[in-house]
Protein backbone atom coordinates (compact mmCIF):
# COMPACT_ATOMS: atom_id res chain seq x y z
CA UNK A 1 0.00 0.00 0.00
CA UNK A 2 3.09 2.58 1.37
CA UNK A 3 4.54 1.72 -2.51
CA UNK A 4 1.62 3.30 -4.43
CA UNK A 5 1.33 6.01 -2.00
CA UNK A 6 5.11 7.06 -1.51
CA UNK A 7 5.21 8.67 -5.45
CA UNK A 8 2.42 10.96 -4.70
CA UNK A 9 3.51 11.64 -0.93
CA UNK A 10 7.27 12.62 -2.76
CA UNK A 11 5.96 14.76 -5.07
CA UNK A 12 4.79 17.09 -1.92
CA UNK A 13 6.68 19.20 0.01
CA UNK A 14 8.16 17.10 2.65
CA UNK A 15 6.85 18.77 5.83
CA UNK A 16 3.11 18.97 3.89
CA UNK A 17 3.68 14.97 3.01
CA UNK A 18 4.51 14.58 6.73
CA UNK A 19 1.52 15.91 8.16
CA UNK A 20 -0.51 14.29 5.78
CA UNK A 21 0.59 10.59 6.05
CA UNK A 22 -0.02 10.91 9.62
CA UNK A 23 -3.61 12.08 9.01
CA UNK A 24 -4.04 9.48 6.75
CA UNK A 25 -2.82 6.94 9.30
CA UNK A 26 -5.05 7.91 11.84
CA UNK A 27 -8.13 7.74 9.78
CA UNK A 28 -7.56 4.36 9.16
CA UNK A 29 -6.77 3.59 12.66
CA UNK A 30 -9.70 5.23 13.59
CA UNK A 31 -12.21 4.05 11.01
CA UNK A 32 -10.95 0.73 11.56
CA UNK A 33 -9.59 -0.33 8.25
CA UNK A 34 -5.59 -0.75 9.12
CA UNK A 35 -5.42 -3.79 9.16
CA UNK A 36 -6.30 -3.96 5.66
CA UNK A 37 -4.19 -1.81 4.44
CA UNK A 38 -1.20 -2.26 6.63
CA UNK A 39 1.27 -5.43 6.69
CA UNK A 40 0.82 -8.05 9.18
CA UNK A 41 2.52 -7.46 12.45
CA UNK A 42 5.89 -9.79 12.82
CA UNK A 43 4.99 -12.13 15.77
CA UNK A 44 6.18 -11.20 19.28
CA UNK A 45 9.63 -11.17 19.72
CA UNK A 46 9.87 -9.69 23.66
CA UNK A 47 13.09 -8.37 24.78
CA UNK A 48 14.14 -6.85 28.10
CA UNK A 49 15.82 -3.81 28.74
CA UNK A 50 15.46 -0.93 31.25
CA UNK A 51 13.54 -3.32 33.73
CA UNK A 52 10.92 -2.70 30.94
CA UNK A 53 9.56 -5.59 28.05
CA UNK A 54 9.16 -4.58 24.48
CA UNK A 55 6.98 -6.42 22.68
CA UNK A 56 9.69 -6.43 19.88
CA UNK A 57 13.06 -4.90 19.57
CA UNK A 58 12.29 -2.45 16.85
CA UNK A 59 10.97 1.27 17.72
CA UNK A 60 10.11 4.67 16.45
CA UNK A 61 12.48 7.53 17.00
CA UNK A 62 11.65 10.62 18.39
CA UNK A 63 11.11 13.94 16.00
CA UNK A 64 8.13 11.44 13.97
CA UNK A 65 5.23 12.75 16.39
CA UNK A 66 6.95 15.92 18.23
CA UNK A 67 3.34 16.16 20.35
CA UNK A 68 1.93 12.94 20.91
CA UNK A 69 -0.89 13.52 18.27
CA UNK A 70 -0.54 9.75 16.31
CA UNK A 71 0.35 7.52 18.92
CA UNK A 72 -2.31 4.62 18.31
CA UNK A 73 -1.66 5.07 14.84
CA UNK A 74 2.19 4.68 15.21
CA UNK A 75 2.03 1.69 17.45
CA UNK A 76 -0.68 0.13 14.77
CA UNK A 77 2.47 0.23 12.06
CA UNK A 78 3.83 -2.93 14.48
CA UNK A 79 6.64 -1.07 16.33
CA UNK A 80 7.71 -2.43 19.92
CA UNK A 81 8.06 0.92 21.22
CA UNK A 82 7.06 4.66 19.78
CA UNK A 83 9.24 7.64 21.13
CA UNK A 84 7.45 11.00 21.22
CA UNK A 85 8.94 14.47 21.50
CA UNK A 86 11.16 16.19 21.02
CA UNK A 87 9.59 18.49 23.48
CA UNK A 88 10.12 21.46 25.07
CA UNK A 89 8.58 23.52 28.58
CA UNK A 90 7.54 26.64 26.07
CA UNK A 91 5.73 25.96 22.71
CA UNK A 92 8.02 27.13 19.83
CA UNK A 93 8.00 27.32 16.34
CA UNK A 94 11.33 25.83 15.49
CA UNK A 95 13.96 27.05 12.49
CA UNK A 96 12.28 29.03 9.60
CA UNK A 97 10.80 26.74 6.91
CA UNK A 98 11.82 25.11 4.36
CA UNK A 99 13.33 23.37 7.03
CA UNK A 100 13.11 19.80 5.77
CA UNK A 101 14.72 18.20 2.79
CA UNK A 102 14.73 14.85 0.62
CA UNK A 103 17.73 13.37 -0.75
CA UNK A 104 16.34 10.28 -2.26
CA UNK A 105 19.21 8.84 -4.39
CA UNK A 106 20.74 8.53 -0.40
CA UNK A 107 17.77 7.07 1.12
CA UNK A 108 18.38 10.27 3.27
CA UNK A 109 17.08 13.36 4.65
CA UNK A 110 17.94 16.99 6.23
CA UNK A 111 16.36 18.44 8.99
CA UNK A 112 17.25 21.45 10.91
CA UNK A 113 13.69 21.46 12.21
CA UNK A 114 14.55 23.36 16.03
CA UNK A 115 12.63 21.28 18.70
CA UNK A 116 9.13 23.01 17.10
CA UNK A 117 6.54 21.55 19.33
CA UNK A 118 3.88 22.83 21.34
CA UNK A 119 5.05 22.67 24.68
CA UNK A 120 4.91 19.95 27.05
CA UNK A 121 1.54 20.96 28.45
CA UNK A 122 0.04 19.97 25.06
CA UNK A 123 2.27 16.31 25.01
CA UNK A 124 0.81 15.72 29.00
CA UNK A 125 -2.78 16.13 27.51
CA UNK A 126 -2.59 13.79 24.27
CA UNK A 127 -1.30 11.23 26.11
CA UNK A 128 -3.51 11.76 29.57
CA UNK A 129 -6.21 11.02 27.02
CA UNK A 130 -5.23 7.60 26.22
CA UNK A 131 -4.83 6.85 29.38
CA UNK A 132 -7.45 4.70 29.56
CA UNK A 133 -6.73 2.82 26.55
CA UNK A 134 -4.82 -0.61 25.65
CA UNK A 135 -1.20 0.36 24.90
CA UNK A 136 0.31 -2.12 22.38
CA UNK A 137 3.89 -1.20 23.53
CA UNK A 138 6.33 1.19 25.22
CA UNK A 139 5.95 4.67 25.31
CA UNK A 140 9.14 6.97 25.01
CA UNK A 141 9.15 10.38 26.04
CA UNK A 142 12.20 12.60 24.79
CA UNK A 143 12.49 15.70 26.23
CA UNK A 144 14.90 19.03 25.55
CA UNK A 145 15.17 22.62 26.15
CA UNK A 146 13.42 25.85 24.82
CA UNK A 147 16.25 27.49 22.03
CA UNK A 148 16.00 30.88 24.09
CA UNK A 149 17.97 29.16 27.35
CA UNK A 150 20.97 29.55 27.76
CA UNK A 151 22.95 26.50 28.56
CA UNK A 152 23.52 27.29 32.15
CA UNK A 153 20.10 27.34 32.99
CA UNK A 154 19.41 24.23 30.70
CA UNK A 155 18.82 21.73 33.73
CA UNK A 156 15.54 24.21 34.99
CA UNK A 157 13.92 22.93 31.29
CA UNK A 158 14.61 19.10 31.58
CA UNK A 159 14.07 19.29 35.10
CA UNK A 160 10.39 20.80 34.26
CA UNK A 161 9.65 18.30 31.32
CA UNK A 162 11.25 15.29 33.41
CA UNK A 163 8.11 16.12 36.19
CA UNK A 164 5.65 16.56 34.22
CA UNK A 165 6.05 13.68 31.92
CA UNK A 166 7.06 11.15 34.36
CA UNK A 167 3.55 9.69 35.86
CA UNK A 168 2.60 9.31 31.49
CA UNK A 169 6.13 7.43 30.01
CA UNK A 170 7.51 4.19 30.47
CA UNK A 171 11.09 5.17 29.69
CA UNK A 172 12.33 9.29 29.58
CA UNK A 173 15.08 10.34 27.00
CA UNK A 174 17.22 13.45 27.38
CA UNK A 175 17.78 15.15 23.94
CA UNK A 176 21.55 16.82 24.04
CA UNK A 177 22.60 15.88 20.56
CA UNK A 178 20.37 17.66 18.11
CA UNK A 179 22.53 19.93 15.65
CA UNK A 180 19.44 22.11 15.23
CA UNK A 181 19.33 24.21 18.46
CA UNK A 182 22.12 26.72 18.49
CA UNK A 183 24.57 25.31 21.68
CA UNK A 184 22.70 22.15 22.45
CA UNK A 185 25.35 19.86 21.98
CA UNK A 186 27.93 21.61 24.29
CA UNK A 187 25.94 19.82 26.89
CA UNK A 188 27.86 16.75 25.80
CA UNK A 189 30.88 17.74 27.34
CA UNK A 190 32.24 16.27 30.13
CA UNK A 191 31.50 18.75 33.02
CA UNK A 192 28.19 20.05 31.65
CA UNK A 193 26.96 16.62 31.26
CA UNK A 194 27.97 15.46 34.78
CA UNK A 195 26.20 18.43 36.02
CA UNK A 196 22.85 18.17 34.31
CA UNK A 197 22.67 14.02 34.93
CA UNK A 198 23.16 14.89 38.18
CA UNK A 199 20.58 16.62 38.53
CA UNK A 200 17.75 14.85 37.06
CA UNK A 201 19.18 11.56 37.92
CA UNK A 202 18.45 13.16 41.82
CA UNK A 203 14.84 14.11 40.31
CA UNK A 204 14.22 10.73 38.84
CA UNK A 205 14.75 8.81 42.32
CA UNK A 206 12.95 11.51 44.01
CA UNK A 207 10.44 11.25 41.54
CA UNK A 208 10.20 7.28 41.46
CA UNK A 209 9.27 7.40 45.69
CA UNK A 210 6.74 10.18 44.82
CA UNK A 211 5.22 8.11 42.13
CA UNK A 212 5.82 4.59 43.39
CA UNK A 213 7.44 3.92 40.38
CA UNK A 214 11.17 4.10 38.95
CA UNK A 215 10.83 5.21 35.13
CA UNK A 216 13.95 5.00 33.37
CA UNK A 217 16.04 7.63 32.15
CA UNK A 218 18.12 7.30 28.61
CA UNK A 219 20.44 9.40 26.87
CA UNK A 220 20.96 10.33 23.23
CA UNK A 221 23.96 11.22 21.91
CA UNK A 222 25.36 12.62 18.95
CA UNK A 223 27.55 10.73 16.65
CA UNK A 224 29.97 13.69 15.47
CA UNK A 225 32.08 13.49 18.56
CA UNK A 226 35.48 12.53 18.83
CA UNK A 227 37.01 9.48 20.17
CA UNK A 228 38.19 11.54 23.09
CA UNK A 229 34.94 12.96 23.71
CA UNK A 230 32.85 10.09 23.27
CA UNK A 231 35.44 8.64 25.97
CA UNK A 232 34.73 11.00 28.15
CA UNK A 233 30.61 11.24 27.92
CA UNK A 234 30.70 7.17 28.48
CA UNK A 235 32.68 7.84 31.78
CA UNK A 236 30.04 10.67 32.81
CA UNK A 237 27.18 8.33 31.56
CA UNK A 238 28.46 4.83 33.39
CA UNK A 239 29.65 7.02 36.65
CA UNK A 240 25.56 8.48 36.25
CA UNK A 241 24.64 4.89 35.92
CA UNK A 242 21.68 6.37 33.13
CA UNK A 243 19.37 3.52 32.35
CA UNK A 244 20.32 3.43 28.65
CA UNK A 245 22.36 5.24 25.84
CA UNK A 246 20.06 5.92 22.30
CA UNK A 247 23.36 5.97 19.69
CA UNK A 248 22.88 8.40 17.46
CA UNK A 249 21.32 11.02 16.63
CA UNK A 250 21.90 12.90 13.25
CA UNK A 251 24.71 13.97 11.66
CA UNK A 252 26.08 17.55 10.52
CA UNK A 253 29.16 15.97 8.73
CA UNK A 254 28.16 15.42 4.37
CA UNK A 255 31.00 12.99 3.75
CA UNK A 256 28.64 10.56 2.09
CA UNK A 257 26.25 12.71 0.16
CA UNK A 258 29.04 16.14 -0.55
CA UNK A 259 28.44 15.24 -3.97
CA UNK A 260 24.46 16.10 -4.02
CA UNK A 261 23.05 19.42 -4.57
CA UNK A 262 21.51 19.45 -0.98
CA UNK A 263 24.67 18.79 0.86
CA UNK A 264 25.36 22.20 1.83
CA UNK A 265 21.81 22.86 3.80
CA UNK A 266 22.21 23.39 7.00
CA UNK A 267 20.69 20.45 9.55
CA UNK A 268 21.23 17.01 10.59
CA UNK A 269 21.62 14.38 8.46
CA UNK A 270 19.77 10.74 8.93
CA UNK A 271 18.96 7.67 6.62
CA UNK A 272 20.94 5.44 4.94
CA UNK A 273 24.31 7.42 4.78
CA UNK A 274 24.35 7.31 8.56
CA UNK A 275 24.69 4.25 9.09
CA UNK A 276 28.43 3.41 9.45
CA UNK A 277 29.12 6.36 11.64
CA UNK A 278 26.11 5.95 14.17
CA UNK A 279 27.17 1.82 14.00
CA UNK A 280 31.07 2.69 14.59
CA UNK A 281 29.70 4.92 17.78
CA UNK A 282 27.48 2.30 18.87
CA UNK A 283 30.35 0.11 19.13
CA UNK A 284 32.52 1.98 20.93
CA UNK A 285 30.10 3.01 23.72
CA UNK A 286 29.57 -0.91 24.29
CA UNK A 287 33.25 -1.35 24.73
CA UNK A 288 33.49 1.73 27.32
CA UNK A 289 30.15 1.19 28.95
CA UNK A 290 28.87 -1.45 31.24
CA UNK A 291 26.68 -4.29 30.35
CA UNK A 292 24.30 -2.98 32.79
CA UNK A 293 23.63 -0.15 30.24
CA UNK A 294 21.70 -1.06 27.16
CA UNK A 295 21.90 0.34 24.22
CA UNK A 296 19.35 1.25 21.68
CA UNK A 297 20.83 1.56 17.80
CA UNK A 298 19.81 4.53 15.33
CA UNK A 299 21.09 5.69 12.12
CA UNK A 300 20.77 4.77 9.04
CA UNK A 301 18.72 2.06 9.22
CA UNK A 302 16.67 1.32 6.25
CA UNK A 303 16.53 -2.91 5.75
CA UNK A 304 16.23 -5.58 8.20
CA UNK A 305 20.19 -5.93 7.58
CA UNK A 306 20.84 -2.76 8.75
CA UNK A 307 18.86 -3.44 12.39
CA UNK A 308 21.29 -6.60 12.64
CA UNK A 309 24.28 -4.45 12.22
CA UNK A 310 23.42 -2.44 14.70
CA UNK A 311 22.83 -5.62 17.41
CA UNK A 312 25.82 -7.24 16.49
CA UNK A 313 27.66 -3.75 17.53
CA UNK A 314 26.28 -3.93 20.81
CA UNK A 315 22.07 -2.47 20.44
CA UNK A 316 19.29 -4.57 22.36
CA UNK A 317 17.16 -2.64 20.55
CA UNK A 318 16.70 -0.50 17.67
CA UNK A 319 14.56 2.71 16.17
CA UNK A 320 13.87 3.95 12.84
CA UNK A 321 12.83 6.99 11.39
CA UNK A 322 14.57 8.25 8.00
CA UNK A 323 13.96 4.23 6.54
CA UNK A 324 10.15 4.39 7.36
CA UNK A 325 9.99 7.43 5.51
CA UNK A 326 11.52 5.68 2.21
CA UNK A 327 10.38 2.11 2.75
CA UNK A 328 7.04 2.21 4.37
CA UNK A 329 5.95 0.02 7.55
CA UNK A 330 6.96 -2.98 5.80
CA UNK A 331 10.42 -2.07 7.27
CA UNK A 332 9.45 -2.83 10.59
CA UNK A 333 8.25 -6.02 10.68
CA UNK A 334 11.32 -6.98 8.09
CA UNK A 335 13.91 -5.81 11.23
CA UNK A 336 12.01 -7.73 13.57
CA UNK A 337 12.33 -10.83 11.15
CA UNK A 338 16.34 -10.47 10.80
CA UNK A 339 16.60 -9.85 14.14
CA UNK A 340 15.00 -12.92 14.94
CA UNK A 341 16.54 -15.33 12.45
CA UNK A 342 20.12 -13.94 14.16
CA UNK A 343 18.72 -14.34 17.93
CA UNK A 344 17.66 -18.01 16.19
CA UNK A 345 20.62 -18.64 14.01
CA UNK A 346 23.54 -19.47 17.06
CA UNK A 347 21.09 -22.61 17.79
CA UNK A 348 20.52 -23.87 14.84
CA UNK A 349 23.86 -23.30 12.99
CA UNK A 350 22.47 -21.35 10.49
CA UNK A 351 23.85 -17.98 9.70
CA UNK A 352 20.93 -15.12 9.08
CA UNK A 353 20.66 -13.90 5.94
Amino acid sequence: MYAALRPYLFRLEPERAHKLALRWADIAVGSGIAGLLLPKPARPLPVKAFGLTFPNPVGLAAGLDKNGDHIKALFALGFGSVEIGTITPRPQAGNPAPRLFRLPEHQAIINRMGFNNDGVDALVRNVEALQHQHRPGILGINIGKNKDTENENAASDYLHCMERVYPLADYITVNISSPNTAGLRELQEEQQLRSLLGALREAQERLGSQHGRRVPLLVKIAPDLSDEDLDAAARVLADMAVDGVIATNTTVSRLEVQQHPLAQQVGGLSGAPLLSRSTACLRRLRTRLPESIPLVGVGGIVSGADAVAKTVAGAQLVQVYSGLIYRGPALVGECVEAIRRRKEAPASGRVPD
